[in-house]
């Protein structure tokens, strides 16, 4: 207990105390070198976040190694600031290097700005998403099916960008599907990873349309590297597939009487007689 006391002891009163203080104050490069780690030091999160903090406080080194070489003559404080500032540079590459490699286009950066990156996901995660899809998206005309009735099967998980697509079940129309709504939502829920399926209802372009797919397989084999995409997907699928059976809550009258529900497309409903206002 002595032995570390008497070490304490040396430790604080080694050194004489400070008699008297330096009446003028240091150079104007030493407080600019302050004034930059104090703003360097409330950078945010995220590459661009990175980028702003190793910027400044690469500049705030650079100063005080400059500092310490012309106005203290200090070798070791210039050689610890400036082993910092080439940290903290190399560092600002390595970011900047990221932030390039994850440069997506037009429609992909649409699409983050849109649907993901208000869910706070990072570009790296979702580069891994695009690069899941070949970073391709597709072109439906005009008419043509996406999918159709009893023959299609259901390979691939769908995201509309834009356009409009009808969805309809022996002819009748069921709704509609908007940008940024899955196409085969409903489809891809019903299925187990190693169970195969047809669509039951019919996909046409009402508009000229352009969509992401994912094919079934290799999505899941990102989903089993990466479980934080799974639950991202099963969470935009799930709100996916509620905001479409809120869309038919009226659901359609389908012959005498007799509802049609999407989930259950060989099931029907018999429908209650609505109550005059």
């Amino acid at each position: 207990m002595g032995d570390n006391a008497s070490f304490w002891e040396g430790l604080i009163y080694a050194h004489p105390m400070c008699a008297t203080w330096k009446q003028e104050a240091e150079g104007s490069i030493y407080h600019l070198a302050s004034i930059l780690f104090v703003v360097g030091f409330m950078g945010g999160s995220g590459f661009f976040g990175l980028l702003y903090v190793f910027s400044l406080l690469g500049l705030g080194f650079l100063c005080s190694s400059v500092w310490a070489w012309l106005d203290v003559c200090a070798a070791d404080i210039f050689s610890w600031n400036f082993v910092l500032f080439t940290i903290c540079f190399v560092q600002f590459i390595y970011v900047t290097y990221q932030v390039r490699s994850v440069a997506f286009d037009r429609e992909f950066q649409e699409l983050y700005s849109a649907l993901f990156q208000p869910l706070g996901i990072s570009l790296t995660v979702y580069r891994k998403i695009v690069l899941c899809c070949d970073a391709e998206v597709i072109t439906l005309e005009k008419e043509h099916c996406y999918a159709m009735q009893g023959k299609t099967p259901i390979d691939k998980l769908s995201l509309l960008v834009s356009g409009r697509i009808r969805v309809t079940v022996d002819g009748e129309f069921l709704h509609y599907i908007f940008p940024l709504q899955f196409l085969d939502s409903p489809e891809w829920d019903s299925l187990r990873p190693t169970e195969e399926g047809i669509f039951q209802v019919t996909l046409t372009a009402e508009t000229d349309c352009r969509y992401v797919a994912w094919r079934r397989k290799k999505l899941y084999l990102l989903f089993a590297k990466h479980r934080f995409i799974s639950r991202l997907f099963s969470i935009l699928i799930g709100s996916d597939i509620a905001e479409k059976l809120y869309a038919l809550n009226d659901r359609v009258h389908v012959g005498q009487g007799f509802r049609y529900d999407i989930r259950l497309p060989n099931f029907y409903h018999v429908a209650l007689p609505e109550t005059p206002p």
